[in-house]
Parts: C-alpha cells; sequence; structure tokens
C-alpha cells in the first residue's frame, strides 16, 4: 500500500495497470466520423514497421486476411479453429476485446498470457517511443499500435499461420500493411461505418476490397448485386481469382452443430472452409483439401467448426451473481449486433433461443410434479439496449422489434443506459462512477422512438409529460420503456425484480453495442 498526499492509502499499480495506462495514451480524442480519418497519413505504417523491424518477419508470414461488414470476425474464429486443430500453430488477431485486450491477441486459440504481453507490449511501445517524434512520424494510434504489436507478438512466437480480422474498411486498415497474404475473404457486406467508408454499398464494398492483392485468390459470400460488381472488378483488375464459398450444409457436421450460434453462421463457416483449404493448399498440405463443399468435411475441419467460441456473438449467459440455484431465472442473451441486417439476424437467433427455452422446459414440466416451481414459471423478455451515436437507431431498433413480434417475441420492458466503460482509458476494470448528471440525451432519443414503435406512431418529439422521472435515482420511466443513468443500476432494477418476482423468469436480450456487451459481462460473470 502506498500513501497518497492527503494521507489516505492507495492500492500499488499493478505493471499490467502500468501497460494499459501508456495503451491508453495512444486512444486518440478525434471521433471516429472525422472525415479526416481517411487514409489518415497510412503511410506511417510503413515507418513503424522498420522501427519495430518487422518488414522481413511480415513478408515470411503465412497470412490469411479477412475484411467485411458482418461475420468476419466469426469467419476468423472458424479458420483459425479449423486450422488449430489440422495441427497449426495459429496466430489470430480480432477486435475489439469485450473485457480484456489481451483478447485480441490469440495463440492457439488462447488469450496471450500477460508475461508474454507485457514483454512484447514494452518492446514494442519503449522502441517507438524512442524514436518517433510529434512533428514528423508521431506514435502510432491506438488501433495501429494493436496491430503492430500483433505482427510482433505472431513473429516472436514463431507461429505457422496468422489470422488477420480488419478492423475498420480494408484499404487503409492497419492489418493491410501485409502485402502477400496466402488468402483473402471478404464476408457479408452492408451499411455500416458509412460515416467513415461510404454511404452506398459500392463505397463500402471499394474500402473493403482494398485488401485484396494482385494474384493472391480470395473468396466471399453471396452479396447483394451493387456490392458484388465492385468486388469482381476489383479482382479482375488484380488478377485475383474471386470465388464465391459455399455456406456450410449442416449436413456434413455428422449431427453436431456449430460452435457459433444462428443459421447466419452456416455462411461463415463455408468462407472459413474455402480460406482454410485454400491456406492448406497453397501451403503444400493438400492431404487437408476440401473445396467442393459436397464431399465429407475432414474430421479436424468438423472439430473446429464444432469447438469455435467467440464471445458476445450469439451468447447465453445466466447471471452468475444470483443464488445458484435460481441462476436460470435471470438470464442474459447477447449479441453485440449493430448493422441493420445483423439487427434482424440477432431478432431471429433471440426468438429461436426463446421459443427452444419454452419447449424445453414444458417437456421438463411433463416429467415433473404439478407442484414443481419449474413447471409453474412464466418467462419475460426485456431489452438491453444502447448503440453507439453515429449509427441511426430508425435504421436499428424497428428491425428488431418487428422481426421478434412476427416470431412472437414481443418485450415487456426496454432498459436504455448509456456504456459504463471509459473511453479514454483501457483495462480490465474500467468502470465509470454511477454519475447522475451524466449526459442521457441520446439514450432519451432511443426511448422515444422505441415508444412510437411500440405504439405504431410516427416519430415525433415526446413531451415532457411523458416521461416520468425518479428524482433520487435520475431514472426515466415511460409506460414501455426506462431509461437508467448507469447500466449497473440496470442490472440491479433485473435483479431486484427477479428476487420479487420468484414466479418469473427473466430473458434479456442485450444488444447494439460490442462495448455493451463487454460491460455486462463484466459485471454478471464472476
Amino acid at each position: 500500500m502506498a500513501e497518497g498526499e492527503n494521507g489516505s492509502t492507495t492500492l500499488p499499480v499493478s505493471p499490467y495497470d502500468e501497460a494499459m495506462d501508456a495503451l491508453s495514451s495512444l486512444i486518440t480524442k478525434r471521433t471516429r466520423a472525422d472525415k479526416s480519418n481517411s487514409g489518415d497519413r497510412y503511410d506511417l505504417m510503413f515507418d513503424y514497421l522498420k522501427i519495430l523491424e518487422l518488414d522481413e518477419p511480415i513478408s515470411q508470414m503465412k497470412v490469411i486476411h479477412v475484411a467485411g461488414t458482418k461475420g468476419k470476425g466469426s469467419t476468423c474464429t472458424f479458420t483459425e479453429a479449423i486450422l488449430r486443430n489440422c495441427g497449426f500453430h495459429t496466430g489470430l488477431f480480432t477486435s475489439p476485446h469485450l473485457i480484456d485486450v489481451r483478447e485480441r491477441f490469440r495463440l492457439d486459440g488462447v488469450d496471450i498470457c500477460e508475461e508474454k504481453f507485457l514483454a512484447y507490449f514494452w518492446w514494442c511501445f519503449d522502441r517507438l517511443k524512442e524514436r518517433t517524434d510529434d512533428d514528423i512520424t508521431p506514435m502510432p494510434t491506438y488501433f495501429r499500435f494493436l496491430a503492430l504489436l500483433a505482427f510482433k507478438i505472431f513473429a516472436g512466437e514463431q507461429v505457422d499461420v496468422v489470422i488477420l480480422e480488419v478492423g475498420l474498411g480494408g484499404k487503409f486498415d492497419a492489418t493491410n500493411v501485409v502485402q502477400s497474404p496466402i488468402v483473402c475473404g471478404i464476408s457479408s457486406l452492408g451499411y455500416d461505418h458509412m460515416e467513415i467508408l461510404g454511404n452506398t454499398l459500392e463505397a463500402i464494398a471499394g474500402e473493403k476490397s482494398g485488401i485484396l492483392k494482385r494474384g493472391v485468390p480470395a473468396f466471399t459470400v453471396f452479396q447483394p448485386d451493387e456490392a458484388m460488381h465492385v468486388l469482381e472488378e476489383t479482382a479482375l483488375s488484380l488478377d485475383v481469382p474471386l470465388r464465391v464459398a459455399t455456406p456450410l450444409d449442416p449436413n456434413l457436421l455428422n449431427g453436431q452443430y456449430l460452435g457459433l450460434h444462428g443459421d447466419h453462421q452456416y455462411v461463415n463457416a463455408g468462407l472459413a472452409i474455402a480460406l482454410s483449404s485454400t491456406w492448406l493448399q497453397k501451403t503444400g498440405h493438400l492431404n487437408f483439401n476440401y473445396l467442393d463443399g459436397t464431399s465429407s468435411l475432414p474430421e479436424q475441419f468438423i472439430k473446429g467448426l464444432t469447438t469455435a467460441a467467440l464471445q458476445g456473438r450469439a451468447q447465453i449467459v445466466p447471471d452468475q451473481f444470483i443464488d445458484t440455484e435460481r441462476q436460470e431465472d435471470l438470464v442474459f442473451y447477447l449479441d453485440g449486433a449493430h448493422s441493420p441486417e445483423s439487427m434482424e439476424v440477432c431478432a431471429k437467433w433471440f426468438s429461436l433461443a426463446i421459443e427452444q427455452d419454452n419447449e424445453h422446459r414444458k417437456n421438463l414440466s411433463t416429467q415433473l410434479p404439478d407442484n414443481s416451481s419449474i413447471s409453474r414459471k412464466n418467462s419475460s423478455q426485456i431489452l438491453l439496449f444502447n448503440c453507439m451515436s453515429v449509427r441511426d437507431p430508425q435504421l436499428l431498433l424497428p428491425r428488431l422489434i418487428n422481426t421478434c413480434a412476427s416470431h412472437g417475441v414481443h418485450f415487456k420492458q426496454a432498459l436504455f443506459v448509456p456504456n459504463v466503460s471509459v473511453y479514454n482509458k483501457v483495462g480490465t476494470s474500467n468502470v465509470a462512477p454511477i454519475d447522475s448528471q451524466v449526459d442521457l440525451s441520446w439514450q432519451l432519443t432511443l426511448q422515444r422512438l422505441y415508444e412510437y414503435i411500440i405504439r405504431g406512431e410516427k416519430v415525433a418529439e415526446i413531451t415532457g409529460d411523458e416521461v416520468k422521472e425518479e428524482s433520487e435515482s435520475h431514472i426515466k420511466r415511460c409506460e414501455n420503456s426506462t431509461v437508467f443513468p448507469s447500466l449497473p443500476l440496470a442490472i440491479k432494477w433485473l435483479r431486484d425484480n427477479s428476487q420479487r418476482n420468484q414466479s418469473v423468469r427473466y430473458q434479456v436480450l442485450v444488444t447494439g453495442s460490442l462495448h455493451l456487451i463487454g460491460d455486462v459481462l463484466k459485471l454478471i460473470k464472476k
């Protein structure tokens, strides 16, 4: 314990916290929608590679590079699991992280350990600090540093294959310094990050196709015509053999299920199979080849696809801080959907999960005594939502609500919260204090839209009388929804209701933001 200036004691800062403080210093104050982000002196990346002596190691890496709007993280996860189960030493770089930044760097399917992370982190950070200056070559920004760190880790660990998920776009993404990947993939394209990538599918596809390299084989999935046209034109100009990967036939899994849930994952799995097979073929491992989509899958492929895991995507987690006998009374369904298309996919997954759960309990109740508490419990669906203000909630919430309703799922209440994470600081426990003065104008906008959707009315200004504020807690209630000034208060409200109403099972869909998913996981998982 150390003594502060006022005589109070403070906890010593751990080496890991010191690294997180240093990493936090690289977070730019500029918003992502700042137009000057385009390109953003991309040439600096090659200066950083020279400083870190990464030019040669990167040229030797056997890389699989994946861009896309939806499904690129899942595709990378499937691909890594397939090749790991084929016996290869794998390195996977993905984003964002949900709880700990080390989630972004996976070696053989496991987050890099703290000891190795710190060693590689400080080698890169100190070397860059020594050889950069603010005027000519500034320190790399947050994501660029993380990408450089990933290359250093994978080079140092001498992995057999590197699977890189693009952070944003493709053409100017920090991962695109790779000049000679083995194979490239482009997952489903849609409208997202339009403030940076453009307002049309053609513009978005143009940015994503920036990862294609001359003569390097590439795969995509079925795309809307306007997007596919751009991908094909780019591929033609670069002499790239571009093929459309066939969605995986579930029958090829021999009665097993994909490790990542949802019908859309068969599209991502099909792309992962094509990428893995091509990588194996191009690196001389023909014994694992599988490209025709009709023959039986190798056993290693099946094991990889059925054991792949990714937090925050179609993930079901009971609240682990409720009495263990009652954990199933408060269950969180977490999916980081944040585009119109992924909202619809999320709604279908949640609705199907609710239907399957109800069917399971119905069958279970026939095997239990009539007075069993399980047979008498009703279920209630709650929505816990937030999205970034650069997104258009009028494209997100209607898709979510209407798709759920079409499957017979209606939310009893919607809860809107600000994100908890402190965005100018990185760490595993950066939970902002509950602040009654927090700006809730965005959450009130979401609430207003939600109320009008539920009432079937046109979106308009809601009058002050319709929002009832509980002055002490600053909770703002409407008929069908509530705005909480913090996520912990919303979680407390859910737990209190679960405790009071023990005849009800609360099924909470958390969506709209991967940041929100990470915040919730910090609060409900031990």
